[in-house]
């Protein structure tokens, strides 16, 4: 493939040498963000004020959006924001006290970006301003889930919640939705009285429900961590700058699930540097919530499919707690840059985990993380295998799988190896002070893992080996494979019960981890009866079981082998959670069998108005690439 690849770049150079045509200027950018319309290099916002009015019978947010403005291009007269499917009333522009009204317009709608509002700024407008921006959010919104009362824990009231990564915060605001841009924001939100509004701020857990809020986030952030949620939502402490909120049904399996998190606060702090975002609060959402979590700072929006009742899917928790540092105090400056928040945060998950629980159980969770970039890079394009891959023409929602992740991960581990856990540690630490509250791409980080560690004498690691990782496909030959004893064992006992060389009760599975159940169902051949695969379903529970995980695991499964008899308990797991990854692959496995395409699509159909709309596109999308 390299060898045809290469003859066909050859005979496209000798032509364009032969012609006295001049050859096309690649013009790609890796520092620019290509999933913005915003003009940055003209002007930037620095403060955010919203003043919104929350409307659960229209399903809207009304109200005013001001943006404090800084002019950097003194001839530039329009100022290009992000949007999508909002409605503009009106545009002014705010200096010493006097508003003017300001033109604006749209300009064409994209697909996955949205659509362009320009404002024509008022001439003799200063280079420091407020641009008041009356708007009103659609029901379509992307980033904005309307719950009935029906869809949520308690059955009495509704709920909104929001999802502005990656780039869906321009459905519920206009903005500048880059996270190469850091703003402060404050907002006032009113809401029916007998509700709670919580955001990515200062929340005071004595706040009273009055039906109007105020919030303030001082610290600087980038727009995919702007948050709201609104809804029957009830306090409880976990420590002294941690707690829980969620409606009042799951609030006590909440703080007994998540019981830890102040200790890993602490702990955090002790290896990274300081936590410099004031409290560290969680939302447990309902189960429609796409993600694990959302590191939204000062309060993590959680998935309640964690609350297995055992603690045993609580690295969700240490992972969104690691991004205070990487990701919400250094941000990717685009999202082809994405793994120096994802893959980083693994990475201080795996090590937090470590020391709250054990290596044991961190080494089984990294041989599962090692299984499924596997299979990733199986699926995954060459040209996007690489942890900053050329991104500027397609979406920016799951364009690499968890590559960005695991294989981020495993780049860190690997440098850990070479230069000692002591001298990395101290790397990170200082990444994180010299970085705080700013941007980096990924040769910006290139340059200070150099400065600090690569051009050290006797360093074992070159630039070009790290850049083998950054750039290259696959993973390089230096990459740390990782084993544990423990899931080892796991899969010799898969084939030994599935080859009828042992019983399923002499299987100690009581004694195991999540991990290695996961991995012994992962473990079976090929070739299983459906016979065995029954008699594991009603010994082991697999189909009723409280640990998303495992059922997850168990309905990919399920519907590879069309295993039919656990059909019933698929479609109600697909029906239980909205969480993409516990549903997408289950779908796309559906899908794929080769017979069940059509039963996919109908339980989808089936489903599919309690997911979040990030969920709906992810899947939907899924059965459109397949056709």
């Amino acid at each position: 493939m390299f060898r045809q690849i290469s003859l066909i770049v050859f005979a496209i150079l000798f032509l364009s040498a032969c012609s006295k045509e001049t050859p096309e200027v690649d013009d790609y950018d890796p520092a620019r963000d290509y999933f913005t319309f915003a003009n940055t290099d003209a002007f930037v916002t620095e403060h955010l004020v919203l003043d919104l009015d929350v409307d659960f019978e229209a399903e809207e947010f009304r109200g005013l959006a001001i943006l404090t403005m800084r002019r950097l291009d003194p001839e530039a007269s329009e100022i290009i924001l992000d949007t999508r499917d909002l409605t503009i009333a009106g545009a002014s522009v705010l200096t010493a006290g006097n508003a003017e009204p300001a033109e604006h317009r749209f300009g064409e709608t994209h697909a996955t970006l949205g659509t362009p509002l320009v404002i024509t700024v008022p001439a003799g407008t200063g280079e420091k301003f407020d641009l008041v921006i009356e708007y009103k959010t659609s029901p379509e919104s992307s980033a904005l889930q309307w719950l009935p009362p029906e869809l949520t824990a308690g059955g009495k009231f509704p709920m909104v919640f929001s999802q502005s990564q990656a780039v869906h915060a321009r459905s519920w605001v206009p903005l500048q939705d880059t996270p190469a841009l850091r703003i402060t924001y404050e907002a006032t939100v009113r809401t029916p009285e007998a509700l709670l509004a919580v955001m990515s701020a200062n929340n005071d857990p004595l706040t009273p429900r009055t039906g109007e809020y105020h919030f303030e986030m001082p610290q600087p952030i980038p727009s995919y961590l702007l948050a709201i949620a609104v809804g029957n939502f009830y306090f409880a402490p976990l420590g002294e700058d941690t707690g829980i909120y969620s409606e009042p049904e799951l609030l006590d399996a909440s703080v007994y699930e998540f019981a830890d998190t102040q200790a890993m606060l602490e702990l955090a702090e002790e290896m990274y540097g300081p936590y410099d975002w004031g409290r560290y609060d969680l939302l447990v959402l309902p189960p429609s919530f796409p993600y694990g979590g959302m590191e939204n700072p000062r309060l993590s929006f959680i998935t309640p499919s964690l609350l297995a009742g055992d603690r045993s899917l609580v690295s969700v928790i240490a992972h969104e707690l690691a991004h205070s540092w990487s990701g919400n105090l250094v941000t990717n400056a685009t999202w082809r840059d994405g793994w120096l928040n994802e893959g980083m945060t693994s990475y201080i998950e795996s090590r937090l985990m470590e020391v709250i629980y054990d290596r044991n159980r961190v080494d089984e969770e990294r041989v599962l993380m090692y299984r499924e970039l596997l299979l990733d890079l199986e699926e995954v394009p060459e040209h996007m295998q690489a942890l900053a891959p050329r991104l500027d023409d397609t979406t920016s929602e799951d364009f690499q799988g968890g590559i960005h992740y695991s294989k981020g991960q495993m780049f860190l581990e690997y440098l850990e190896n070479e230069f000692g856990r002591e001298a990395f540690d101290a790397f990170l630490e200082a990444y994180f002070q010299e970085f705080a509250f700013g941007t980096i791409t990924t040769e910006g980080f290139l340059d200070f893992l150099e400065l600090k560690l690569l051009s050290q004498e006797g360093a074992s690691v070159t630039r070009e080996q790290a850049e083998q990782w950054t750039y290259g496909p696959a993973l390089p030959e230096s990459a740390i494979v990782p084993e544990s004893e423990n899931l080892a064992i796991a899969a010799s006992m898969a084939q030994a019960w599935a080859g009828g060389e042992m019983e399923l009760v002499d299987v100690p599975v009581a004694d195991w981890s999540p991990q290695a159940t996961i991995h012994f169902i992962n473990s079976l051949p090929d070739d299983i009866s459906f016979e065995k695969l029954g008699e594991l379903d009603a010994g082991w529970g697999l189909s009723d079981t409280r640990n998303a995980e495992i059922g997850r695991t168990w309905f990919i499964q399920v519907a590879t082998r069309r295993y039919t008899d656990a059909y019933d308990e698929l479609e109600a797991h697909l029906n239980r959670y909205g969480r993409g990854r516990l549903i997408a692959p289950v779908y796309r496995a559906l899908a794929q069998n080769g017979e069940d395409r059509d039963l996919a699509r109908e339980m989808f159909e089936r489903a599919r108005g309690a997911y979040h709309p990030i969920t709906v596109g992810w899947i939907a999308g899924g059965f459109e690439d397949e056709e």
